[in-house]
């Protein structure tokens, strides 16, 4: 009887410890470090797809209404990067190496860092207009929406 006690306890440990670690992943990080409450919509061309298994992220130059790479005071371009959700949902939904390749013309709406670095939480679509500059610009009139959300 006393065996059944201890192995009854053990059993409800590791039950205990693998629901613990199932939180612990579904929470590998929080939000807070972006600003929940600001959007930014921005334009640009791909620069860089890192699929990733906890959050894709993509790198793109940023564009001015015409389509004309936005350069800082060091006269680089202006590089904005954005979050998303693990590499496999967003695969599905259409966001993969392939269907992006470098250059790729595309729009995003993101919740910006707090600390003003150039990078987002994505919030939304994905408007992708292609490799070349569409007539008014990339919108979701003017390219595909592809879902994207991050939560």
């Amino acid at each position: 009887m006393q065996q059944g006690t201890r192995a009854g306890r053990l059993g409800v440990a590791v039950v205990a410890m693998l629901a613990g670690l199932a939180v612990a992943g579904e929470a590998h990080h929080s939000f807070a470090m972006y600003d929940m409450a600001r959007t930014e919509t921005l334009t640009g061309r791909l620069a860089r797809f890192v699929p990733g298994a906890n959050h894709a992220q993509i790198y793109f130059e940023l564009v001015d209404a015409k389509g004309e790479t936005v350069r800082g005071d060091d006269g680089q371009p202006v590089v904005w990067g954005v979050e998303m959700g693990p590499a496999a949902q967003v695969a599905r939904q259409g966001i993969t190496v392939k269907a992006f390749p470098r250059g790729t013309i595309m729009t995003v709406t993101l919740h910006p860092l707090r600390d003003g670095n150039a990078f987002g939480s994505l919030d939304g679509a994905i408007i992708k207009c292609g490799m070349e500059w569409p007539a008014g610009g990339c919108t979701a009139e003017t390219g595909e929406v592809i879902a994207g959300r991050n939560n």
